[in-house]
């Protein structure tokens, strides 16, 4: 077996003790840092839509990537990717798809990266397959953060290695910081896109689980070619190839047909998330129709929105319908819930954090613990919904 793991020029070997002065300086950067997203002057989030995707088939031409018996990594990931781009097309014909390679060439990570920036997509697919052992199983994704294992670290480091092949030996990246400070003041800096990404691979590793594929998490690490991205953006290891089981598998049209599947049910259900299209929580066990509010109930949501609505507030929201839902229903586990009506929807959040964003994704975090596994943080000023950028401004003024 072929190891593709290259020794890393200093500049970009990833740290593996984070320590508590990083910690602080992460308050320290999210009370100093004054957010600039390069002239964009909307959350992606509050466009009308998903317009434009890119698809990137990892390795390519010169760099086969990881191989098992038979099945080479470059061409695992390109079939999976093109089928992936088909059936959003089919579906969407709307949405503009972007390849970074349609076929078996050589294209530099940082170029990758650079096609969705220009393209100025809405999400970034980046499609792996993982070496390791030959029993190790399972599939994971990743959106760029700090590793948390040595595992994690090392799958980092395996992609990341192929800038050795490129012309100029990774000199190019010799600039790039994948130190834990500048990797968490990148997330400060897209922490809108964070959110999503995150939301996403969640998606992604939920529909993976459907289809019997072992379920090894949503995960973080220092990946070049995500830190250069500024949408969301997410890096999927489909299994691995190192095991023959997964080989076969990933290997044959059949398991790539039901990967891309997968990826395309995800997208779908991410689409409908960020559109404010009505969708099913994974948090609730209800399938029936959502229960209609009674009158008392329907002022009561109406009241206690517009009570607390003066100045700077952050909330999560963790539903969207197109018909209203009871307050009171069990999907909302008891919690305080409120209502606010966009574009002909219901959407109804819990939380009311008074200019601090912090808290807001704290607690967050607390509901997706509980199972709200789509939660995300949402902003008004004076009972308006506004974006998270402009909501980061003023809390920091």
């Amino acid at each position: 077996m072929r190891q593709f793991g290259a020794k890393l020029p200093k500049f970009i070997r990833l740290s593996i003790n984070v320590n508590h002065t990083i910690l602080l300086n992460l308050l320290f950067m999210f009370c100093m840092l004054t957010i600039s997203f390069n002239g964009i002057s909307q959350s992606k989030s509050e466009k009308l839509g998903i317009k434009t995707i890119v698809i990137d088939a990892g390795h390519g031409g010169k760099d086969p990537g990881c191989h098992g018996g038979f099945a080479h990594e470059k061409h695992v990931c390109l079939a999976i990717a093109l089928r992936l781009g088909e059936l959003i097309k089919a579906k969407y014909p709307d949405v503009k798809v972007i390849y970074t390679r349609d076929k078996d060439v050589f294209v530099e990570l940082i170029e990758r990266a650079n096609i969705a920036n220009r393209a100025k997509a809405d999400l970034f697919i980046c499609i792996h397959a993982n070496a390791g052992s030959n029993v190790a199983y399972g599939t994971e994704t990743y959106v760029l953060g700090l590793h948390r294992t040595e595992a994690q670290q090392k799958v980092a480091e395996r992609e990341n290695s192929i800038i050795s092949l490129e012309d100029d030996k990774g000199a190019k990246y010799k600039d790039f910081d994948l130190s834990p400070d500048a990797i968490i003041a990148k997330q400060l800096q897209l922490s809108v896109f964070l959110d999503h990404s995150i939301m996403f691979a969640t998606n992604l590793q939920r529909e993976f689980k459907r289809i019997g594929r072992y379920d090894r998490g949503v995960k973080q690490a220092g990946f070049l070619v995500l830190y250069k991205t500024t949408m969301p953006s997410v890096l999927i290891e489909t299994g691995f190839l190192t095991n023959p089981t997964e080989e076969n598998f990933l290997g044959k049209n059949e398991g790539q047909e039901k990967m891309a599947n997968s990826m395309f049910k995800a997208f779908e259900n991410y689409k409908n998330q960020i559109e404010g299209k009505s969708t099913i929580s994974d948090s609730s066990p209800e399938l029936t129709q959502p229960e209609p509010i009674k009158e008392d109930k329907k002022e009561q949501v109406n009241n206690s929105v517009t009570k607390d609505s003066t100045g700077l507030i952050f909330r999560i929201q963790i539903e969207t319908s197109d018909k209203p839902i009871s307050v009171s229903a069990s999907r909302f586990k008891g919690l305080e819930i409120f209502e606010y009506r966009e574009n002909k929807l219901y959407k109804y959040c819990t939380g009311l954090f008074q200019n601090d964003l912090q808290a807001a994704k704290n607690y967050k975090v607390e509901l997706i613990e509980k199972g709200y596994n789509n939660a995300f943080v949402v902003a008004f000023l004076n009972g308006e919904r506004i974006s998270i950028e402009k909501a980061i401004k003023l809390a920091e003024k």
